[in-house]
């Protein structure tokens, strides 16, 4: 039984799953709006609303901290500095689900995840 289990696992390792995260991150950062499958997209607001709101206190050890979690300092830059400013007075809440469409290979509900 999976009574309060924390998080999804979608048939990854771990590492595979941080990895996935990771890149879905940096997608959604860079773009500011993807189309992925919801299950991938819950679990993307999870990790990304955690990383908006340490990056809304920009300071040299933020950079650090955002930094191991993406890997790419042009990622970081951009989160720190364009959208974190944007949710200074918000507590949470920094992203969007919308459902879209039935995948037709394999049926798989997929959804748009943004920023509000």
């Amino acid at each position: 039984m999976r009574h309060k289990h924390g998080y999804r696992k979608l048939n990854r390792t771990s590492s595979h799953r941080k990895a996935l995260l990771k890149n879905l991150a940096i997608a959604l950062i860079t773009r500011e709006k993807i189309e992925t499958t919801v299950p991938k997209a819950k679990e993307l607001r999870r990790y990304i609303e955690k990383l908006v709101t340490k990056a809304r206190n920009a300071d040299l050890n933020t950079h650090r901290q955002v930094f191991s979690y993406l890997q790419d300092k042009e990622t970081t830059k951009k989160l720190i500095n364009e959208i974190a400013p944007k949710y200074e007075g918000r507590n949470g809440g920094y992203t969007s689900i919308v459902k879209t469409r039935i995948r037709r290979g394999d049926a798989t509900l997929m959804a748009y995840i943004s920023f509000v």
